[in-house]
């Protein structure tokens, strides 16, 4: 949940320090919660050897124990993709005018392998004041959230004015699987129909020593695209080296990827991150992020700001070599050389302006560029929105006084790049938070500080009432 937002807000406010929180006593209702998340931790969800259908399955008829209607429950899946299937709850609201909200959470996670971790990833422990488990804290302990939330509301008996909706999606961690927001974005619109959605992606940080330092919501992020380049020769006898050789060729297309930047751009929502986390940082790099957001053509305060690699890249769309071949033998000229170049698109470009771009950087047409897939849309940035903002920051200042909540963009991506791109626009919303060191996401020992998770949980809660009831 905090994968993509918190080393970006961490960096802002300067903070490095270790983690350690202590375990509350939990509440009957808290340990009902408990239950469902465990569930979905041990709940193997992984592309190689789990199933998001089963987990899916296992919610629903967790929910329909608690009396929902069969109806109001859709288990999807899509053809050939028996494990990659989804859950769809739909909760009615009594307005007919009020358009329903969508809560949205990925099921599915990273690979785990048992010989590389402390304990089964596939077990959680609670354990120092953590849960551990694989999805502890991406993406399980929204959904489990999610879930808790709308059997709360049948078992309470609640009338919203707004419909609320909630998506648990598979395909959000590997691009080898079906992703589930897209496929209901394409073949379910009206099923996930809402005015707006809340996500992964905000949530706050930590000093991880118990003080939460600061709440952010994810407005908006970027899209991501793969572009292959490659170079042809006849080759030839290593002997007899000539001029035109395709890895020479190749490297000097790569130097001037290396050596180009792309121009700083902001959005509304990133002109106000610079502002208010620079002014919180109270530094050169601080005092450089309000200057830059006065004035993003300040060269001097750029160059202080690009220090920061978070920073630097939520700037400006980012392109670097991740992958490089060629050659066929040690004693032959290389007929062929090739690399991929990963660009992390800002808001507003499409892959099609990006793949142009590379073309014009390199400017040798003995340089081929070709998009690789998956194709992600470009949708852009969701517009931050009083109407949806303000809940957020009421609330956070009731939980944690004197914090703001600091609008953010994602340099990598979620399921709201699906979302957006067929008009629902998606918020990483604040609450849970996280610890300084990223709690072990996509790698070794994944947790989440069970504070955080159960004053995350009532966060939530409040916040989509707030939503629920003021259509």
């Amino acid at each position: 949940m905090m994968k993509l937002l918190a080393p970006l807000l961490l960096s802002a406010l300067g903070i490095t320090a270790p983690a350690h929180a202590a375990d509350p006593a939990p509440r009957p209702d808290q340990i009902a919660f408990r239950e469902i998340y465990k569930e979905l931790v041990e709940t193997n969800t992984t592309l190689s050897s789990g199933s998001c259908t089963l987990a899916a399955q296992r919610m629903l008829r967790r929910m329909q124990a608690a009396g929902f209607p069969g109806d109001q429950l859709i288990l999807y899946v899509a053809e050939g993709h028996p494990t990659e299937g989804g859950l769809v709850a739909v909760y009615p609201g009594t307005s007919r005018t009020a358009k329903p909200i969508l809560l949205v959470a990925h099921i599915d996670v990273v690979e785990a392998k048992r010989a590389d971790w402390e304990r089964d990833p596939f077990v959680m422990v609670e354990e120092n004041g953590y849960f551990y488990g694989r999805g502890t804290a991406d993406d399980k302990a929204q959904a489990a959230v999610w879930v808790d939330t709308l059997i709360r509301f049948q078992q309470a008996g609640y009338k919203p004015k707004r419909t609320v909706k909630m998506a648990l999606t598979c395909g959000e961690e590997t691009n080898g699987a079906v992703n589930g927001a897209e496929w209901l974005a394409a073949n379910k619109r009206d099923l996930i129909d809402a005015e707006f959605a809340l996500n992964e992606g905000g949530g706050g940080d930590s000093d991880g020593k118990g003080k939460v330092l600061g709440q952010a919501v994810q407005v908006g992020e970027k899209t991501f695209a793969n572009f292959r380049l490659e170079t042809r020769n006849p080759g030839g006898h290593s002997s007899v080296p000539v001029p035109e050789n395709a890895i020479y060729q190749l490297v000097g297309a790569l130097s001037r990827i290396e050596s180009y930047q792309f121009p700083v751009e902001m959005t509304a929502t990133t002109r106000r991150f610079f502002a208010e986390a620079g002014a919180a940082r109270g530094d050169a790099i601080g005092q450089a992020m309000v200057a830059l957001a006065k004035d993003n053509d300040d060269t001097a305060a750029e160059a202080i700001v690009n220090a920061d690699p978070f920073l630097h890249s939520n700037l400006r769309t980012t392109c670097v070599a991740t992958l490089l071949d060629g050659g066929h033998a040690a004693n032959a000229l290389p007929q062929r050389a090739g690399a991929n170049i990963n660009c992390r698109i800002f808001p507003g470009h499409s892959i099609e302006d990006i793949k142009a771009d590379l073309e014009i950087i390199i400017g040798d047409p003995g340089v081929t560029v070709t998009q690789l897939p998956p194709k992600r849309p470009a949708p852009p940035s969701p517009p931050l929105d009083p109407k949806i903002i303000g809940p957020m920051e009421k609330l956070v200042a009731k939980y944690w006084p004197g914090l703001k909540v600091i609008p953010s963009m994602a340099n990598g991506y979620t399921d709201a790049t699906f979302l957006g791109a067929v008009g629902i626009p998606t918020y990483g919303i604040p609450g849970i938070w996280g610890d300084p060191d990223g709690n072990g996401v996509h790698g070794l020992n994944e947790r989440m500080e069970v504070k955080s998770v159960y004053v995350g949980r009532d966060f939530m809660f409040d916040l989509v009432k707030a939503y629920a009831e003021s259509p």
